[in-house]
């Protein structure tokens, strides 16, 4: 049972629409059609409002004007002066209303600015008293307008000679649902039969129950679903899905599975979308054998898996941590002609690389790129940074030449690969590509500064580092503890104890929290293990 509602009582007589021919009329309309208070009168003469104006002025000409129109009131003012001041004057015609009625519905506005510049139009169509048309040039605005301007629009279609039908009711209901208006929208699907004289059909239920799907109320989508039978309508595909996807949002993946296993058993054959749909929901829930065992029945019956269901899929495993798996499932969907996008592969490169295989996913990255994924900055530089780290140097700066070849590396990209060369010793090769993204204006920051200072410092040139550290004081940048710890540790020799002081010193007016833990410990050590001066300089840090 449906969800009950008001339903708008007819007056006698509303429904019965003339079958009579409407006779044209040749008497001058425009004080029938008054422009409304929101198109100035002083924007409305003679001269055509729009240019360029037709040098012929037809119904096809003047059609393509008004669809090419700046703005609504563009479009307005033209059909005005078209229909009264142009020389001669365009008689009225369906395709020019069409036109100035599509004009509406894509106004960049949206449905506001659709409802004010629509009475004009109307008003100058219901006097122009057209011949019987149908109701397709309604269908665009009656799904653009809001809710209570759409049903008054499809509730007066009678009086423009145009006959409502299951498309423009179908129109309406798409409107209510966009707008979660699903009372309204259900209690007009219950009445349409009696009150309205139109027989919803399939298109109609599945917009329905998309409307009820989307604001989770399944229940009521199950029983919609239970009477579409007892209405003479066969679900479809779109009617299963949707259910289903249902299910799945609820987290009640056995009744998606019963629903699934129904649907086998009465003979209809399920298709790539409603596979993936139950797919996402084991995934969702990280149930991937239930998800792989749904994708080899897929396979077996010979629906193949689309882009979206290898998606879902390889990205559960990442989730998971299952880097095999992604990996594996990566070189199928490649093989099957699909192109992971750029926020997939940066999802399987970097769990093959925090599971240790660096090597395969450098590999995977470059099938990718040779099936035309364009080059991005931010799965290289993980690249380069895991490259580095299991000491895979060369490989790790040829893809960065590889990079530089045919795009511009980020600042990031640069980073990765100083961080990864000034952790393997490479200090002289770091510094190139230092000077190279100098060159290329970008500005050092402070993971580029840390990176080389802390080389500097694990090679024992401390000198070297102190120096860069203050370059990165001097241009603002913010150090980080453990760059004061290395700089402390590697300055342990005591002609460096002004030095030290002075770095200690700049790491207390960084705030109370920041000298804790382990750079408290090597604070004590070196007291402890040098002269009273250290003890000065503690006092002095203490009371900072």
């Amino acid at each position: 049972m449906l969800m009950a509602g008001s339903t708008r009582r007819w007056s006698p007589g509303a429904r019965a629409f003339s079958t009579d021919p409407a006779t044209r009329t040749t008497v001058p309309l425009a004080h029938l059609a008054p422009l409304p208070a929101s198109l100035p009168e002083s924007g409305y003469n003679v001269t055509p409002p729009v240019q360029p104006w037709p040098r012929r002025l037809t119904a096809r000409s003047f059609s393509r004007l008004l669809l090419r129109a700046a703005t609504p009131e563009h479009a307005v003012l033209a059909l005005r002066h078209a229909l009264f001041h142009a020389a001669p004057p365009l008689p009225p015609s369906l395709p020019v209303f069409a036109a100035a009625l599509s004009r509406l519905s894509h106004a960049d506005a949206g449905a506001g600015a659709a409802a004010r510049h629509l009475p004009p139009v109307l008003s100058l169509l219901r006097a122009s008293r057209l011949p019987v048309f149908s109701d397709r040039p309604f269908l665009p605005l009656l799904r653009a307008l809001r809710p209570l301007p759409s049903l008054r629009l499809f509730l007066s279609l009678p009086s423009f000679n145009s006959r409502p039908s299951t498309r423009s009711f179908n129109a309406l209901l798409h409107s209510l649902v966009s707008a979660r208006r699903l009372r309204l929208a259900a209690a007009l699907f219950r009445a349409a039969p009696t009150k309205l004289y139109i027989t919803p059909n399939l298109v109609s239920c599945n917009i329905l129950l998309k409307g009820l799907v989307g604001v989770g109320d399944l229940d009521v989508a199950l029983k919609v679903l239970d009477e579409m039978s007892g209405w003479g309508i066969v679900p479809d595909v779109v009617t299963y899905t949707t259910v289903l996807t249902a299910y799945c949002a609820k987290g009640d993946l056995e009744g998606a599975q019963q629903l699934f296993d129904d649907i086998i058993a009465s003979g209809r054959r399920p298709d790539a979308t409603m596979y993936t749909v139950l797919i996402d929901g084991y995934c969702q829930r990280g149930k991937l054998q239930d998800a792989a065992r749904i994708m080899d029945e897929m396979e077996a019956v010979g629906v193949q898996p689309n882009e979206v269901t290898y998606s879902v899929v390889i990205k559960a495993c990442c989730k998971e941590g299952k880097s095999t798996e992604a990996r594996d499932l990566t070189r199928e969907m490649l093989g099957a002609g699909y192109v992971p996008d750029t926020p997939l592969c940066a999802k399987v490169v970097d769990v093959l690389c925090q599971d240790g295989k660096a090597g395969e996913a450098n590999e995977i990255w470059r099938q990718m790129v040779r099936k035309n994924v364009p080059p991005d900055n931010t799965v290289v530089s993980t690249l380069i940074y895991w490259l580095c780290k299991n000491g895979m140097i060369q490989e790790a700066r040829k893809l960065f030449d590889e990079l530089e070849r045919g795009f511009v590396p980020s600042l990031l990209t640069y980073n990765s690969l100083i961080v990864g060369l000034c952790e393997n010793g490479e200090l002289q090769e770091a510094g190139r590509v230092w000077d190279d993204m100098v060159e290329r204006r970008y500005e050092p920051n402070a993971m580029t500064y840390e990176a080389l200072i802390k080389g500097f410092c694990k090679i024992g040139k401390s000198n070297e580092g102190y120096a860069l550290f203050k370059e990165m004081m001097a241009k603002g940048c913010t150090p980080s503890k453990s760059l004061y710890q290395a700089l402390v540790d590697s300055l342990s020799e005591p002609s460096h104890d002004d030095t030290v002081f002075t770095i200690v010193e700049d790491a207390a007016l960084c705030g109370p929290d920041f000298l804790d833990g382990q750079s408290w410990k090597k604070l004590i050590r070196k007291v402890v293990d040098t002269n009273e001066t250290w003890k000065k300089h503690l006092d002095l840090v203490l009371n900072m």
